[in-house]
């Protein structure tokens, strides 16, 4: 899996973990975190623990995140609820008008 998109420092300072912890982590043959640490990478990283185990979501399908839309990923995940709510709104309006649709609304 490629994380590239965060850098080791990151992870620990968004995880509360140590550096050294995450290294040992990222290190081929290396230890396996605990269940709890799971989670936190996982948290961090914005996918779930099975994403990270097996590189698949069976609930989402997740694939690994484009470099070119890391932007928009970051954003959306700082973002409250209702304002993550108008962004999906707005990036919907932009897809229909792309694709030539019309929304239905007035003034529209």
């Amino acid at each position: 899996m490629d994380f590239s998109y965060i850098g080791q420092k990151e992870l620990a300072a968004k995880t509360g973990l140590s550096l050294k912890t995450i290294e040992n982590y990222v290190k081929k043959d290396s230890s396996i975190p605990s269940a709890d640490k799971a989670v936190l990478i996982a948290q961090a990283l914005g996918v779930t623990v099975e994403y990270l185990v097996t590189g698949k979501d069976a609930k989402n399908n997740i694939t690994e995140i484009k470099t070119g839309k890391k932007e928009i990923f970051d954003v959306l995940q700082k973002l409250n609820n209702y304002n993550h709510e108008i962004v999906i709104s707005i990036a919907k309006m932009l897809l229909n008008f792309q694709t030539g649709k019309k929304s239905g609304k007035a003034g529209s």
